[in-house]
């Protein structure tokens, strides 16, 4: 039991360092560090919403996406594969806000139950935390998507969902436990933007 104990904790030490080599601002402290969650289907613009935070105040992405590509090349989105993505996420979380770098966790997160995990981490690491609902109208998601699996200059959207994802995963969301803030991003994202920041700065 001691010996697999050590052998899982050796394989996420690896997986975080393996994914710590990609990502930026991780020097950029805080005295008051961060988490911003967000939560949202597929096509609804998280990764939009994060970089357009990035460009005014520094955050590291952590983006589960980006992290299953890097640690399974030919990712097949299994239960064993998700546990070790998300299990990563958080240990890289976890380490991150320990430092006082300021946090996004882009990725679906639309049970309670996985996000009560990073709830739990944020109190536990004293970072304030604030969980983002992303929306968009039905027929933005769906040409989102449609987009995404298109010849594309955009080389940061490495989500493979598409409509049938998108139609899967609305059935199984759940509602969320915690006060949140809806942003659509359809609309100017100025205004959420700077409302976020405001929030985050209080």
């Amino acid at each position: 039991m001691l010996r697999e104990t050590c052998v899982m904790d050796d394989r996420l030490d690896r997986s975080v360092a393996k994914v710590e080599e990609y990502l930026t601002n991780t020097d950029e402290t805080t005295a008051n560090p961060v988490l911003i969650m967000l939560t949202g289907l597929p096509g609804t613009g998280k990764s939009c919403l994060a970089q357009s935070l990035v460009e005014i105040l520094p955050f590291v992405i952590i983006e589960s996406d980006q992290v299953r590509k890097l640690l399974f090349s030919k990712p097949r989105y299994t239960a064993e594969e998700s546990y070790w993505v998300h299990r990563t996420c958080h240990a890289l979380m976890a380490k991150l806000l320990r430092k006082g770098v300021r946090v996004i966790y882009d990725a679906t997160n639309l049970h309670e139950r996985h996000r009560e995990l990073v709830y739990r981490l944020a109190d536990k690491e004293g970072a304030k935390l604030l969980v983002v609902k992303t929306v968009a109208p039905e027929g933005v998601a769906s040409e989102r998507l449609r987009g995404r699996h298109e010849e594309s200059e955009d080389d940061r959207d490495v989500s493979d969902a598409d409509w049938r994802v998108y139609e899967r995963m609305a059935r199984r969301a759940e509602p969320i436990g915690r006060n949140h803030v809806v942003v659509d991003t359809s609309q100017d994202l100025k205004p959420a933007v700077t409302k976020l920041l405001r929030v985050i700065r209080g």
